[in-house]
């Protein structure tokens, strides 16, 4: 076996690994870090996805029946930022830290330790972004934009919110230095960059994009620092400052940001979709120039967010337009996807259910976003629930079904076992009926008028807001469910044995890549002899030794 992955073989039998807290806390192996950012994430999404109920049954129906408006925004702050930072972001990190190495032949990542610092930084970040709920005053009520002037006004837990952003943000950019030197430096003989797996491309493209953002949005919370402990008034309009700066800043990573939670979902797609339509990705260059187009053109529409904050007309065309640009490469994936599945001998196992349902709700996410790039119409339906209906079919249907599909995909490999099909489908019909029930009816409410961030409205929002509330209670509970019997049984070895290539027919078609030429569960330690690749660098050459 280990002579037919190219490996010594001593490789696949010794696995000396710490054993204990130890192998945890002192973690360098990339795929234990990778198991570490997942369950952190896990953790953070049922954390923000109770407080994401607690804000649903307040609008279950007109009054105020279980917090008042001042909790309610500060739930509504923190589900934001603890969803964004707590959740997605480390849990494509996790998939990073399992899959790039064992997709580009690299024995680990580039920088061992700084890996393990990267994610150990994440533990007192997410104590102190929701501890604040337990410090005087509360947790910050900024909405998760926190727009000055209302950062200024807050108690202290804006201030542990923007040095837990810091950390996180330090956590972030430690892991893009990372996940850039392993792509660059670490890959076996013969991949070259255009043979590389998409998701490694989206990637190293998205790796680049936090680096450059990041700094960003470093500066604008540390602006607000100052303005708020150290006499400044960058943003205090009292003392001459500009309130409306802070949203140009904020919005200059804040979009950038959508990117880089939703590059590395598509490149997890890419993935998917090819292996279960038994074909080649239909147009591989022409993804990885759209990918790297989105990156670019993201650094061209910040201003869309703000249509309502007096900007000239001239300002509005130039972000409307690019906006609308920007749907260019965003479509060219879409059309790649469907062509790939274009008369391919298609199966629909549950990592194939999650990929066409991504493509299908993300659309619908897409073209609701281009509805918004018109500025005439953004004006009518800035800051309404026609805009988190918008953002949560980008977000929730796009990056958090990625995540998903690639946890039934990848799993066979990480712990050696099957998950059980029948589970994983009622999961995905289950999440994708609640999601939708949650959300569409949202589209109608904002049209209709109904403001976001408001913990009571008029009976005339009722009906649509009791769906809502009810949708959401049932998608929660199937995350539960997600967990409990799908997730805990794969990681305690329940289930049957996987096969070293779970996807692929008996004649070979299916998934590629490197990951496929390990044994399930993958060692501990993996081609610590670089693999010699075939010409399509997707297979070990047998006599690779």
């Amino acid at each position: 076996m280990s002579a037919v992955l190219g490996l010594p073989t001593h490789d696949v039998h010794h696995g000396h690994k710490p054993i204990g807290w130890r192998r945890w806390v002192y973690a360098t192996n990339h795929k234990d870090i990778g198991t570490l950012y997942l369950l952190f994430s896990f953790t953070m999404l049922m954390l923000g996805g109770v407080m994401a109920l607690m804000i649903r049954a307040e609008l279950f129906q007109p009054g105020l029946q279980f917090v008042n408006p001042e909790f309610f925004n500060q739930l509504t702050t923190m589900h934001g930022l603890i969803m964004v930072f707590g959740a997605i972001m480390p849990a494509f990190v996790g998939l990073a830290n399992w899959m790039i190495p064992m997709q580009i032949g690299a024995p680990d990542m580039a920088f061992a330790r700084m890996n393990n610092f990267s994610f150990w930084l994440l533990i007192p970040a997410a104590i102190m972004l929701a501890g604040s709920f337990f410090m005087p005053g509360g947790a910050p009520a900024t909405g998760w934009t926190l727009y000055a002037p209302l950062t200024l006004q807050m108690g202290p837990s804006m201030d542990t919110s923007i040095f837990a952003l810091h950390i996180m943000g330090a956590s972030s950019i430690m892991g893009s230095i990372n996940i850039i030197v392993t792509i660059l430096n670490m890959r076996a003989p013969g991949m070259t960059l255009m043979k590389m797996p998409l998701f490694c491309w989206t990637w190293l493209i998205t790796a680049f994009l936090l680096i450059a953002v990041m700094p960003v949005l470093a500066g604008a919370i540390t602006m607000t620092l100052t303005d708020r402990h150290f006499g400044t008034n960058f943003f205090n309009a009292a003392g001459g400052g500009d309130p409306v700066m802070f949203q140009h800043i904020f919005w200059f990573f804040g979009h950038p940001e959508v990117y880089i939670m939703i590059l590395p979902a598509f490149g997890v797609i890419s993935q998917i979709v090819p292996a279960f339509s038994r074909k080649k990705l239909f147009g591989y260059t022409s993804m990885v120039y759209a990918t790297a187009s989105i990156a670019i053109l993201s650094f061209t529409v910040w201003a869309h967010h703000m249509f309502t904050s007096g900007m000239p007309v001239g300002g509005q065309l130039f972000f409307m337009y690019t906006t609308m640009v920007i749907a260019v490469p965003t479509a060219v994936k879409i059309f790649n996807w469907i062509a790939t599945m274009w008369q391919g001998s298609m199966t629909f196992e549950t990592p194939m259910l999650f990929a066409v349902g991504f493509i299908f709700v993300f659309t619908v996410g897409g073209f609701t976003g281009l509805i918004l790039a018109m500025a005439p119409i953004d004006i009518q339906l800035h800051d309404t629930y026609y805009v988190v209906a918008h953002f949560h079919y980008v977000l929730v249907a796009g990056s958090l079904y990625a995540l998903f599909a690639a946890y039934y995909f990848w799993s066979p490999k990480w712990t050696g076992v099957m998950y059980n099909e029948t589970r994983g489908k009622i999961h995905f019909w289950w999440s994708l009926i609640a999601f939708n029930v949650t959300f569409f009816p949202m589209h109608f409410l904002g049209l209709a008028g109904m403001p976001r961030r408001y913990a009571d409205y008029p009976m005339q929002f009722a009906d649509f807001n009791a769906l809502a509330s009810v949708g959401a209670f049932f998608f929660g509970f199937a995350q539960v469910y997600f967990f409990i019997f799908i997730v805990i049984p794969t990681m305690r070895g329940h289930g049957k044995p996987a096969p070293q290539r779970p996807w692929n027919d008996p004649d070979g078609a299916g998934a590629e890549g490197l990951e496929w030429e390990l044994p399930s569960p993958a060692p501990f330690h993996t081609f610590e002899t670089p693999p010699k690749l075939n010409a399509a660098a997707t297979k070990i050459v047998p006599d690779a030794l």
